[in-house]
């Protein structure tokens, strides 16, 4: 496959690519295009369809996989695709890897990694209740697989929820030897947890998108009614350890203003906040210093940390 950013000027190009967007629009002399964006997981290149009632353009809408034919041009210093054919293909002709962002960590081991921390767990309640979700659930776990973690913030990729959380959990897993006082399986629990209600809060990709729920609720809502959900299906499970459990959830934002309902009332609420503040954070800064493209100058403002950035030297 030729991907997006291997591509030059003057050539022919003959590949699938996702349609990322599609707008029909008007030259200026009244004549109808289409203006297409087209993703693989290296980059979106810009397209224009000259002639769109042309034999060789089929039917085709966005966010589907597309085999073009074209060649690519310049246009204001970018390149641009000058589409002359488009055929709408087939699952099985493509493999959805090559057109979106995915982990750089291997997903499979990640989740063994995450799944572990369940089967050494002692309490009867708080096992039962993740081994439901991530041991005894196939079509639950390949979600959780291919999910991301945010639309553009941190972690927006496949596998993008699965690696924050497993890293939020192995921090918490350290808060709990550093400070005893921490109800291990708790706190362990509420990180495997904490971010679930994005698997409804956003759209699978390619789309990638805020839903209703999403909107009207948001992922920490939608988590803790899920758990709760879950929770009840459980016999005797303790109600307060279930509530410890829900305010986690409700709370790891640290902050009302961050979107937490309520304000972290437990040592397991705060190292939770904690432990997820810091993955983001860290996981922002990775990629904001990635996007610079080795560029060690001062990157700007940037305004998730409400400061100019740059790169630590390396001397």
């Amino acid at each position: 496959m030729k991907y997006i950013e291997t591509l030059r000027e003057g050539e022919r190009v003959g590949e699938i690519y996702l349609c990322k967007n599609r707008q029909s629009a008007l030259t200026k002399a009244g004549k109808p295009y289409e203006s297409l964006t087209l993703q693989d997981k290296t980059g979106t290149l810009d397209a224009k369809v000259w002639d769109p009632n042309s034999q060789g353009i089929d039917e085709f809408e966005a966010f589907d996989y597309i085999a073009v034919m074209g060649d690519v041009t310049s246009f204001q210093g970018a390149l641009q695709l000058n589409v002359k054919r488009i055929r709408k293909v087939r699952e099985g002709e493509y493999d959805p890897k090559d057109y979106l962002p995915v982990s750089e960590k291997d997903i499979d081991q990640m989740y063994q990694e995450l799944t572990a921390f369940i089967q050494e767990m002692k309490n009867p309640y708080l096992k039962k209740l993740c081994s439901g979700f991530f041991l005894e659930d196939a079509e639950f776990e390949k979600k959780f697989k291919f999910h991301s973690a945010a639309k553009n913030v941190h972690h927006g990729f496949v596998g993008g929820l699965l690696e924050h959380t497993l890293s939020v959990v192995k921090l918490c897993d350290y808060y709990t030897k550093m400070y005893p006082l921490l109800h291990r399986d708790l706190l362990l629990t509420a990180a495997i947890f904490h971010d679930i209600g994005k698997l409804k809060e956003l759209s699978v990709f390619p789309a990638n998108d805020y839903t209703d729920a999403g909107q009207l609720l948001g992922h920490i809502m939608i988590g803790a009614e899920m758990v709760g959900e879950r929770i009840r299906t459980i016999p005797n499970f303790p109600v307060k350890l279930a509530n410890e459990l829900k305010h986690c959830i409700l709370a790891h934002h640290g902050e009302l203003e961050y979107g937490s309902p309520k304000k972290p009332a437990l040592a397991e609420a705060v190292a939770l906040s904690f432990a997820d503040n810091t993955d983001a954070k860290m996981q922002t800064m990775k990629e904001a210093l990635a996007a610079a493209n080795g560029n060690s100058d001062w990157l700007g403002y940037n305004r998730l940390f409400e400061s100019n950035i740059r790169k630590t030297s390396e001397e």
